[in-house]
């Protein structure tokens, strides 16, 4: 790449008095890039370009007061002071003398070109001796130094601060930073932004809250974004961020960097972070490593953010440029394609490769050709997974997703399409293998008819058709261009998709922010025709950055009658015409000679030398290559390739092979092909007729999306950020002067510097200026016109009066004047809305007191209107109660009184009963049939003592078997527990063997009772029924000496009674007691109840205890059965004396 010479410079500080420094002029500079001045604020341009891109757009100049006209304004600039190279070089022999006499520290170039700090000696005449830091004295000449700065101005963060601005000071300056990993400095209104080529600590939301907060004001990209929203909001005018440098400058990481700060602050509905996920996606399909850079935009785009009136994000819209499509089918040694082939292939899954048939990379012939499949430090997989995050954040379905991969892989399979020659004219046909198999299949067509559109061309001859068969170059030139073709079809739908995603709609407020990323300058060996594109962009940008910073502030200057001192700039307007002039500019004769049919790459750089060689920017170079002289250098293009990539054809037969295709992706492509040779077109190209020719050539594509983007751009306020790219080895802490040089020269850096410190960076118009900082005055001005308001604002806030200027319309202020009105604004404001705040609150209070005490007398009504009616209700419940307990009552007292009387009416049956039979057994006494009745009577009453008894023994017995049952109950819980502690198995098992043992004989023993006393009451029974009379004679004989018998036996049954309900009682209760201990104990030992006492031995207590009891109640048990056995004896012995005495009487009365 050729360097520049470089630009004479001028620094003119008004109403300063410090040291004024001009950089050298290099000896032997006479050629190089031509100095101009800007006379009147307009450069000369060829008057020949018609379409320039701001042929609409003009400055909008306020009224000028009528006194002064255009030729007030012509004579105020012939009298505006310049900077010619006289006085540079009489100032600069100034200076030097200066800087000899103190002996101050000064700059030394050696012959390579870097400088170094020296200090001088002494000076004899135009001879300076000079000593270096590592301690060498060298001779020099006194005017090759350069003054240098103290040293408390290294590394500040503004080039404007620098007391000398010169090359080496500037380049001193950013080296002294990037070793700090300070790698942003402010040039003026430009910040300048060096390629660190590592992670550096400047990012991330503390880094973001302190921006966003004002507490860090050092450079940043940061800061850029916020004062672009903050303009925004202020201004109400669309804001942009063009970020410009060579190809590995860091552009593309800039741009992200600033949509992340703009996120975080517009940041709250979501969108921003579809906005943010865009960029995967955008890098995955747009970048690809060069042998400059690992991750190269290879397309250029422009991010459109939309705000609401809020200050959040709304949506985006993304417009993209110049998809570098050859590099799909070629590309150089080192180099890699699109990254998202390289992707697809590491990170697909197993479902999916075998979908698609993938191969390594390293089998495709797209792919293997520059012998470069990866990038140190990436990895594709874990990349092609964040780029499927993306898509879904983006909201690309997953069916459209798999058609994406599918459109990928059929492009890698197309590169491996081969061709086999059939006939000795050198025509082909494709080969039916894998390849061409897993293409059509990809796309969703029949392999034949995709072998025919490779190897066969329909055309049309009058009214015929015909096939002409393809040779080997064209078969794979067609070949390729269908890939090319799907490829960008496929970049471009995404962006479509993405767009969807990201629509602002109904949201659309008009203010946004552009974030502009496009290619950087490219020189390689071989320049093609995607680095004459590039490069042309480049030249654009340029001037559009020379326009603002440079033409238009130096024109509004003079249109305003500011005393200005103009700023000489490199202006490569030349190079704008070389390009865009017509009829005889590089990109007319292109268009011209792409028409033609026999045109060639050849015959198109011949076209070239014959009518462009006059031009300072053109020369012409042997065979196909010429040379243009671009801002940032020469570079030489090989015209090779030019025409067919400026045509980029794609035959109807490859189109109507894909609008035939079942997938609808091919057919959305091919309908789009339609409607772009559908549209009409003016100028050279319609003349030259045919289907294909009607479409657009790359070059007028291209130039007319670089006017659409200009114009954008105009229309908004650029906030300018320049990337330096410090090393071609692309290493971390490596800083090479002569290549930061030549970028600081192509960007103007040092005359952005110097016309932003000499100059008035900041104006108003006196209208805004009035309204916007009028109420600060301390005395009524309303009645006074705008200007009057303006100056007395001044004068109040002692602004000095070379800080600021007064022009027709606007006022003019230097660097950071407008900042000190700006706080004074901001306190007053806040001070006006802590009163405000306050008198509302103090209005809001009062107001809610008396809503208060209003909602209390209301909620008094409601709460006595609502207590009166509870109280009605609950009176009415009250009654309704009242007559309901007086029914229940009533009837439950009627009820207890019929069962009162009824047991009255028993109790007197049987109490007259008794008092009858007292009666009839007393008169018996006196009558011979008393003694018989009072025998009846003594046996009906044994009879029912004799039945209370067995009923309380069946009762006894039922309470035997529920006991039984819960015994058998008892038993199964502890075997339950036996099972949680195995060690006390046997154990348990064998106290519950001895148990049911003792329970079973005692079981037995009173069964045997039951069932002796049931016998002996069934034979009493019998016996009572026959022997009813007798008895009754029986104790009528004994008279009053003997009651008989049974009137001795009613005692003893009766106790025997009463034995057997306590054993049954003392049975249950001690069943129940030793159940619930050996259950206690189970519980203790299992760990379910703690208790403070030792399981085992309490146990063997139990047992004990229950040995012990056992003995005592199987003894009374066997004591209350010789009672009852006895008992019956008794009633036996009494019947043989009835039979006895019934003998005997029987006897008498028949004797």
């Amino acid at each position: 790449m050729g360097s520049p010479a470089p630009s004479v410079y001028a620094d003119v500080n008004s109403g300063n008095n410090c040291v004024t420094s001009l950089s050298a002029p290099e000896n032997g500079d006479s050629g190089g890039k031509v100095v101009e001045r800007v006379e009147n604020g307009v450069a000369d341009t060829d008057q020949a370009n018609e379409d320039s891109p701001y042929s609409g757009t003009t400055m909008l100049v306020e009224e000028r007061p009528s006194s002064v006209g255009d030729e007030d304004l012509d004579s105020t600039a012939a009298t505006l002071p310049s900077v010619s190279k006289s006085n540079i070089e009489c100032r600069w022999s100034d200076i030097t003398s200066y800087a000899a006499k103190k002996k101050v520290q000064s700059w030394f170039q050696h012959a390579n070109g870097n400088w170094e700090l020296g200090r001088i000696m002494s000076t004899s005449g135009t001879e300076s001796v000079i000593s270096l830091p590592d301690g060498k004295v060298l001779k020099v000449n006194s005017e090759s130094l350069i003054p240098a700065n103290p040293d408390i101005l290294d590394g500040v963060d503004d080039l404007m601060q620098l007391s000398y601005l010169n090359e080496p000071s500037v380049l001193f300056n950013l080296q002294y930073r990037y070793n700090q990993d300070m790698i942003y400095t402010k040039a003026g209104p430009v910040l300048v932004a060096i390629n660190p080529f590592k992670e550096v600590s400047l990012y991330g939301n503390d880094y973001v809250e302190a921006y966003k907060n004002k507490s860090i004001e050092s450079p940043h990209v940061y800061a850029i974004a916020d004062t672009a929203i903050r303009e925004m909001i202020r201004d109400e005018v669309n804001q942009s961020i063009i970020i410009s440098g060579e190809s590995g400058a860091g552009k593309t990481e800039t741009a992200k960097i600033a949509m992340q700060y703009l996120a975080a602050l517009g940041g709250g509905s979501g969108i921003e972070y579809e906005i943010l996920k865009t960029n995967p996606i955008l890098e995955a399909f747009g970048n690809a490593k060069t042998l400059r850079n690992d991750n190269s935009s290879r397309f250029g785009k422009l991010i459109e953010i939309h705000f609401s009136e809020t200050g959040k994000i709304s949506g985006a819209k993304i417009q993209t440029f110049l998809v570098e499509k050859s590099r799909v089918v070629q590309c150089a040694e080192g180099e890699r394609s699109y990254h998202i082939f390289y992707q697809l292939c590491a990170g697909a899954p197993r479902a999916l490769r075998e979908k698609l048939n993938l191969k390594d990379v390293d089998e495709y012939k797209y792919l293997k050709q520059s012998n470069c499949y990866s990038i140190a430090g990436v990895d594709d997989a874990e990349q092609f997974r964040i780029v499927k995050e993306a898509l879904d954040v983006v909201h690309v379905s997953k069916e459209d997703q798999e058609n994406v991969f599918a459109m990928l892989a059929a492009v890698l399979w197309l590169g491996n399409v081969s061709f086999n020659v059939i006939d000795n004219e050198n025509h082909v046909e494709a080969v039916a293998d894998e390849s061409l198999i897993n293409v059509a299949k990809l796309i969703g067509c029949d392999t034949s008819e995709l072998n025919l559109a490779l190897s066969t061309r329909k055309m049309r001859v009058g009214n015929d058709n015909i096939v002409q068969k393809l040779t080997l170059s064209q078969a794979i030139d067609t070949r390729d261009a269908l890939a090319k073709s799907i490829y960008a079809c496929l970049f471009e739908w995404l962006v479509e998709q993405i767009n969807k995603s990201l629509a602002v709609g109904k949201r659309r407020t008009g203010r946004s922010i552009s974030i502009l990323d496009i290619y950087g300058f490219e020189s390689f060996d071989r320049n093609s025709f995607e680095q004459f594109c590039i490069n042309y962009a480049n030249e654009r940008l340029q001037q559009h950055f020379n326009r603002h910073l440079f033409k238009l502030e130096q024109e509004e200057y003079i249109q305003d009658g500011i005393d200005w001192a103009k700023v000489d700039f490199d202006d490569n307007q030349d190079c704008l015409n070389l390009f865009e002039k017509k009829p005889l500019g590089l990109l007319s004769l292109l268009d011209e000679e792409s028409t033609f049919p026999n045109g060639s790459d050849f015959t198109f750089a011949n076209k070239l030398k014959q009518h462009l060689n006059s031009n300072p920017c053109f020369r012409g170079e042997r065979e196909k290559a010429f040379t243009v002289s671009h801002f940032a250098g020469e570079v030489t293009y090989d015209t090779t390739g030019f025409l067919e990539k400026n045509r980029d054809l794609l035959h109807l037969d490859s189109i109507q092979l894909l609008s035939s295709c079942s997938c609808h992706l091919p057919q959305t492509f091919a309908s789009k092909m339609f409607n772009q040779s559908e549209k009409p077109v003016v100028g050279p190209l319609h003349k030259a007729g045919g289907a294909d020719s009607q479409k657009l050539s790359v070059a007028t594509k291209f130039k007319g999306q670089l006017f659409q983007l200009m114009q954008r751009l105009e229309s908004t306020t650029p906030h300018f950020i320049r990337c330096i790219k410090p090393n071609n080895s692309q290493s971390p802490g490596s800083y090479e002067q002569g290549l930061v040089l030549q970028q600081l020269r192509c960007c103007g850096v040092l005359e952005v510097v110097r016309i932003s410190r000499s100059g008035f960076p900041t104006r108003m118009s006196h209208q805004k200026f009035a309204r916007r900082y009028g109420f600060l005055l301390l005395e009524n001005v309303a009645s006074q016109d705008p200007l009057s308001v303006s100056v007395a604002i001044l004068h109040q806030f002692n602004i000095l009066p070379e800080m600021y200027q007064v022009g027709y319309t606007k006022l003019f202020f230097r660097t950071g004047q407008i900042g000190v009105l700006e706080d004074t604004r901001n306190h007053t404001l806040h001070g006006i809305l802590r009163v405000q705040s306050c008198f509302r609150g103090h209005q809001a209070r009062c107001y809610f007191k008396e809503l208060q005490r209003g909602i209390a007398t209301l909620q008094s009504f409601v709460r006595g209107e609502k207590t009166r009616k509870e109280y009605a209700v609950l009176l009415q419940r009250h009654r309704a109660a009242v007559v309901i307990q007086k029914q229940i009552k009533s009837r439950n007292a009627r009820k207890k009184f019929k069962n009162i009387s009824h047991a009255s009416i028993v109790i007197q049956s049987v109490i007259r009963g008794w008092l009858v039979r007292r009666c009839s057994g007393d008169i018996g006494l006196l009558t011979s049939g008393g003694s018989k009745a009072n025998e009846s009577d003594e046996v009906l009453v044994k009879s029912s003592f004799l039945a209370e008894l067995q009923r309380r023994v069946l009762k006894a017995e039922a309470a035997l078997r529920e006991k039984e049952e819960e015994n058998d109950i008892l038993h199964q819980r502890i075997q339950q527990y036996e099972s949680r502690w195995s060690e006390y198995e046997l154990k348990m098992k064998s106290m519950e063997e001895v148990w049911q043992k003792q329970m079973r004989s005692l079981q037995s023993s009173l069964s045997i009772a039951k069932k002796s006393l049931a016998v002996d009451e069934s034979e009493r029974n019998s016996d009572a029924s026959v022997n009813a009379s007798d008895d009754r004679e029986y104790s009528w004989d004994t008279g009053s000496n003997h009651k008989g018998p049974e009137s001795n036996g009613l005692r003893p049954m009766s106790a025997g009674l009463s034995v057997i309900s306590r054993l049954a009682e003392e049975f249950e209760q001690r069943s129940q007691v030793f159940g619930d201990d050996a259950k206690f104990l189970v519980e203790v030992k299992s760990g379910q109840v703690e208790a403070s006492l030792n399981p085992d031995r309490e146990l063997r207590r139990l047992k004990q205890m229950f040995e012990t009891w056992k003995k005592d109640y199987a003894s009374r048990l066997r004591e209350t059965k010789v009672i009852l056995n006895k008992l019956g004896n008794e009633e036996g012995a009494l019947e043989r004396v009835k039979k006895k005495w019934w003998g005997r009487r029987n006897s008498s009365r028949y004797s």
